[in-house]
């Protein structure tokens, strides 16, 4: 029976809109390297965009596939002389759920064999699922659903994982064991024996050959086959840069290594070991520069590598183990002790402590239980778990902050901005000296010409920014790796160097400052009640009611272990309370305007004693023995302390007091404190709750300035006011009802945005964890990397001016240009940006943990 699909057409032009290819381009690891490959792409038809990123050593290209191909993109990368370990090649898997045996899937594999550019496919008839890999650049999702319907089966679904992004844990060729690595180690022992045969060997260093009318030493003929070792790859990329018109590195060394051979061969200026020199140390420095750079790479590799590939699944009354891919929403997976959470999930079985650090990076372990969310990638420290799966693979929190952490490398920050424009002028401006330094040296400083050539080498090798370019990038990788692994999320280098310049925090105070949670504060006992009397009447009559208030007090009342009592008759009385018969004894809980209109005397009440001794709250809240005026001195000062209070009583007796409050964080005040310690200068708390509260919340906390009883809008109007007045403004807050004070200020910071689509999409930067005590890590963090990257700009200026003014004047052989204006300052730069890695939130609250 064939099983026609319906609305084929709508599915495939709902998805086949891919027109973005990303490819793994390992040796494109400077920015020289990237504007090569960027030039060489950019010369196809129907190219958007390329966006190279040297950190990850990926290149993303947004093309018309109209009028270019993956494949065609790939060769132009190749013809820029880069490998590319991926062309593009998706893989998707189709939702079939009407392929149910391996009849139907013999179909499905027979229609799918006739599309051209697929390579690979999986039938799996017991979840309803079809896997196929396609090239992309020969077929497209299309394609695959139009054969899958041609089998009479319609297709449901599809998800899509583009595997032209290689994962960043995927093993590369070990950087010193190289081919490259050989090369240059052969080409630094033949320069070694020149060495040898120029300065100590001289009886022996001897002619023993002539090339083009020059005569050639046994040290000369050794350069020489130092230069064809070690300058293979240097000439053969300097070829690739020519040819698309780039003036980078390669080119620029290739240019000096061949005019060293000029100057030798043809004018006989004897340049040979300046050649084999330039050869030999610059391919060291290419390897010291891909080494620096893996290192930046690992920090997000090792963020790839939390996520375990396997899972145990659940099914059919037994467990099967599968790759993580293939467990559905809804399937049920297994953890024991001391693995990783493979998905996202609701604990259904089972009770443990899990290691969450790597999603919120909180540094205790969490007890789960029944209910409970778990997160992929976290950790299950003790017991075994049951956890019903709520997200795929694809789409669960660890795959949403890799995902956003790669994307955050394409928010540029201004000096990164400023630093590419600067570059572009940098490069053509030196190698013009360069060219005024070896013609007119002769002339005005009195030197030779085999002199000026090699004074014009080595401004050559200073010509190129490398070291300038990748300073800031380098920087903002590892600042936003660092902080992902420590449960901060930053979505981009622009907002970690606007977080690190911010003057204002203003916090957002339920849920930000307090936990958002109302609990019972106070319990005050009056005529010979006891706490236990008052809360046994205070859970029988708010146990019915649906406030936030009453279930505080019916928690408390369950903590205290109170007994109930059998209720009869409950009503709620309208903005003042409610009423109830307790065991017969009509009771009233509800303001202090309630028992005012049921003709108490609140100025004049008494207070229980213990033994004839007044209560330590009644001493404190009264002068006259025991008794206590409610009305002027006891709930105003209950109210001014930011508490909400609540009678209980019978018609005829007041029974006691209980006061309930948004309790503060424990870390509010420490927050508040050490970011003052740390450089900013006004601290602000807004609030739509009413005035008393929020002086009581703002003097406990210790912020500068607080606003009170703002509606939404509002407060954004607060925020737009301190954009204007200050430099830089960081909103924190819940991520949900502040989206639009989150929006408005510099940086919006969203709070506790583990498995919170709206905080994770609304917020610039997000803690993961429900953890204030992050934010002054967070701002350390940002702040030194702002450090950082302006160390690393200057500092490789101001080396690379130093060497090439001093280049005329004889102080800068060409040994030192290569090390340390090329290879020194790569290295240099990129181990100061790893040291952010060093800086860690701060686990006693009292001292940072930083060492940066």
């Amino acid at each position: 029976m064939r099983h026609t699909g319906q609305d084929g057409d709508d599915v495939a032009q709902s998805i086949d809109q891919g027109d973005v290819a990303q490819f793994s381009v390992p040796e494109m690891d400077c920015p020289s390297c990237a504007g090569k490959v960027e030039n060489s792409v950019g010369k196809l038809d129907g190219i958007n965009s390329v966006d190279p990123q040297v950190t990850t050593g990926t290149l993303t290209v947004s093309y018309d596939r109209e009028q270019t191909s993956a494949t065609a993109i790939a060769e132009r990368v190749e013809k820029a002389g880069y490998t590319v370990e991926n062309t593009g090649e998706v893989t998707s898997k189709f939702t079939v759920p009407e392929m149910d045996c391996a009849s139907c899937a013999g179909k499905i594999e027979n229609a799918l064999n006739r599309v051209g550019g697929v390579t690979t496919y999986e039938t799996q008839p017991t979840t309803g699922t079809v896997v196929v890999t396609y090239d992309s650049s020969r077929a497209g999702q299309a394609d695959v659903i139009n054969a899958i319907e041609s089998a009479g089966y319609e297709v449901t679904a599809t998800t899509g994982d583009e595997s032209g992004r290689q994962e960043a844990g995927g093993e590369r060729e070990g950087i010193w064991t190289s081919s490259r690595a050989l090369k240059t180690w052969v080409s630094g022992g033949f320069v070694a024996l020149g060495l040898l045969f120029e300065f100590f060997l001289i009886g022996q260093n001897i002619q023993i050959a002539g090339l083009l009318g020059t005569d050639l030493l046994v040290a000369d003929v050794l350069f020489l086959i130092a230069v064809a070792t070690g300058g293979q790859e240097i000439l053969r990329n300097g070829y690739y840069s020519a040819r698309n018109l780039n003036l980078d590195i390669d080119f620029l060394m290739s240019v000096a290594i061949l005019g060293a051979l000029v100057a030798s061969l043809v004018f006989g200026e004897a340049l040979y070991f300046e050649a084999a020199t330039l050869a030999f140390l610059f391919s060291v420095a290419e390897l010291l520069e891909r080494y620096s750079m893996d290192r930046a790479r690992n920090s997000l590799r090792e963020l790839m590598d939390l996520s375990p590939d396997e899972a145990t699944v659940k099914r059919d009354g037994s467990t099967e183990t599968i790759p993580v891919d293939e467990v559905a929403v809804g399937d049920i997976v297994v953890v024991k002790p001391g693995e990783k959470i493979p998905m996202d999930g609701a604990v259904v079985d089972g009770e443990s402590a899990v290691n969450q650090a790597p999603i919120t990076g909180e540094s205790v372990p969490v007890d789960k239980t029944t209910g409970d969310e778990v997160y992929a990638g976290t950790i299950n420290e003790e017991g075994y778990l049951e956890v019903e799966v709520t997200s795929e693979a694809g789409d669960n929190t660890l795959s949403r902050i890799v995902e956003l952490v790669e994307d955050a490398q394409s928010n540029k920050t201004e000096r990164e901005q400023f630093v590419e424009r600067f570059s572009t002028y940098y490069t053509p401006v030196v190698v013009a000296f360069a060219i005024l330094t070896t013609v007119g040296s002769p002339y005005v400083l009195g030197t030779t010409w085999s002199t000026a050539v090699v004074y014009g080498l080595t401004l050559l090798v200073l010509a190129c920014p490398c070291a300038f370019v990748i300073s800031t990038p380098v920087s903002v990788v590892s600042g936003i790796t660092s902080a992902a692994k420590n449960g901060v999320l930053i979505k981009g280098g622009n907002h970690l160097e606007a977080m690190g310049a911010v003057d204002v925090v203003a916090f957002d105070k339920t849920g930000t400052l307090t936990k958002g949670e109302l609990t019972v504060t106070d319990v005050v006992p009056l005529n010979g009640n006891s706490e236990e009397d008052v809360l046994r009447c205070a859970r029988g009559l708010e146990q019915r009611s649906e406030h936030p208030i009453g279930e505080a007090i019916v928690a408390e009342a369950g903590s205290a272990g109170v007994a109930e009592l059998e209720i009869d008759d409950f009503e709620s009385i309208t903005g003042k309370g409610v009423r109830a018969d307790l065991d017969g004894t009509p009771h009233f809980a509800g303001k202090p305007g309630l028992f005012e209109e049921l003709d108490f005397d609140l100025s004049h009440v008494h207070a229980t004693t213990d033994g004839g001794v007044v209560t330590q709250t009644a001493r404190q809240m009264c002068d006259r023995n025991n008794c206590l005026d409610l009305l002027e001195e006891t709930v105003p000062e209950l109210q001014a302390e930011g508490k909400t209070v609540v009678l209980v009583g019978t018609e005829d007796e007041l029974e006691g007091v209980i006061a309930v409050a948004d309790e503060i964080r424990p870390e509010a005040k420490r927050t508040v404190t050490r970011l003052k310690q740390l450089g900013v200068s006004r601290t602000v708390m807004l609030t739509g709750d009413n005035e008393r509260t929020a002086r009581a919340i703002a003097d406990q906390v210790g912020v500068d300035e607080y606003q009170a009883e703002l509606l939404p809008e509002e407060k954004v109007a607060a925020i737009e006011e301190l954009v204007d007045e200050f430099d830089g403004v960081a909103m924190v807050g819940d991520g949900i009802n502040d989206a639009p004070a989150l929006a408005t200020a510099t940086v919006g910071v969203a709070m506790g945005a583990a498995g919170t689509d709206t905080a994770l999409e609304t917020a610039d930067i997000a803690l993961m964890g429900d953890d204030l005590a992050k934010l002054p890590y967070l701002y350390e963090l940002a702040n030194d990397a702002n450090g950082v990257i302006r160390q690393n700009i200057w500092s490789s200026l101001a080396v690379k001016a130093g060497l090439a003014v001093a280049v005329p004047f004889g102080y800068v052989p060409i040994w030192l240009a290569v090390l340390a204006g090329d290879a020194g300052m790569t290295t240099a730069v990129t181990g100061n940006a790893m040291r952010l890695s060093r800086i860690t939130p701060d686990t006693d609250t009292e001292t940072n943990a930083s060492e940066g």
